[in-house]
């Protein structure tokens, strides 16, 4: 299997829905490729819910939605055990979450408690429901959507799950040419009804697998430490990203490796791919929010600070091959 291959045209399918947005669309086909989760932040009506259908009818997966509300019980999440008059015995009916691509919609308006019932099956691949555990299918990925937390009716995510989500991305508001041409392709119907499959879900898996053997050489991974340790003695930060922060980003980078066409990482993967992959996992103190820092401004000041690495890395890959 030619895994770039399988990368673009995925990429490409979605594109029919998502218009003008090439390099989100490439990052959300990323975190399918490593096997994390999403989370999509912006304004309501930018194609967050879009992103998410399109991905699961391109790769074949099956895909469930679970629209998050005050009212949601971790019950609706998870599944629930009926007793059932006839066996006298409890069957388990499997909640929404046990699904291959799972959306949970605005995730930030339900109750933490609700928000909670994810992490289980986020971290470990699987729910325990009255003592017993159950499986998620594979592949598996959570694509989760909030509003900005300025919104009223939200519930800011826990930092503990917000970490667990591979990367962050924003939509934005497309161009003026980008929304004439949605306009023009959703004057008959919605492009994502029409959307066809373009690989199955063992392809996926497999895509995974071509992602951890993408060559990582030691000098990218002191520099993605090194970033890591700038985040946590920044004088601007409360709280730095965590270890899995930097496997995050050694993983983003293989599959931004695999979309490229190469097979090892290179520094400029780190780079572009800091502010997607950490910015969720900082929280900046009391004073920078003050002064108006931003993540994205102190990740730039470290990223600038920190001595790059050289072409080792590229030589000892084509050594390796």
């Amino acid at each position: 299997m030619d895994a770039r291959s399988v990368a673009q045209r995925i990429v490409e399918n979605v594109e029919r829905v998502i218009v003008g947005k090439r390099s989100q669309v490439e990052l959300a086909v990323m975190t399918l490729m490593c096997g994390g989760h999403l989370l999509i932040e912006d304004v309501p009506g930018v194609g967050k819910t879009m992103l998410a259908r399109s991905l699961a009818r391109s790769s074949g997966c099956s895909f469930n939605r679970i629209q998050f509300t005050p009212d949601l019980l971790p019950t609706d999440v998870t599944g629930v055990s009926v007793y059932n008059q006839s066996t006298r015995d409890f069957e388990f009916r499997p909640g929404p979450v046990l699904s291959q691509v799972v959306l949970a919609d605005e995730i930030n308006r339900a109750t933490p408690k609700a928000q909670s019932a994810l992490l289980e099956a986020m971290e470990e691949r699987q729910v325990t429901v009255d003592g017993i555990t159950h499986h998620t299918p594979a592949p598996f990925i959570v694509m989760g959507t909030q509003n900005p937390i300025e919104y009223e009716g939200t519930f800011p995510l826990p930092e503990a799950q917000l970490d667990r989500f591979l990367l962050r991305l924003e939509l934005g508001y497309p161009s003026f040419q980008d929304e004439k041409a949605i306009m023009e392709r959703q004057r008959d119907g919605h492009p994502v009804a029409e959307l066809e499959q373009v690989c199955e879900p063992n392809d996926i898996l497999s895509l995974q697998e071509a992602v951890r053997g993408i060559y990582t050489d030691v000098l990218v991974q002191e520099y993605i430490v090194s970033l890591m340790n700038a985040t946590r003695n920044h004088d601007s930060v409360y709280l730095g990203a965590s270890p899995r922060g930097s496997l995050a980003l050694q993983r983003l980078g293989q599959a931004r490796a695999v979309l490229d066409g190469r097979d090892f990482v290179l520094p400029d993967d780190v780079k572009v791919l800091a502010y997607p992959a950490l910015g969720h996992r900082i929280i900046l103190n009391a004073q920078a929010r003050v002064k108006g820092a931003t993540v994205q401004q102190v990740l730039a000041e470290a990223l600038q600070r920190l001595p790059v690495p050289g072409v080792r890395a590229a030589e000892r890959a084509s050594r390796r091959g």
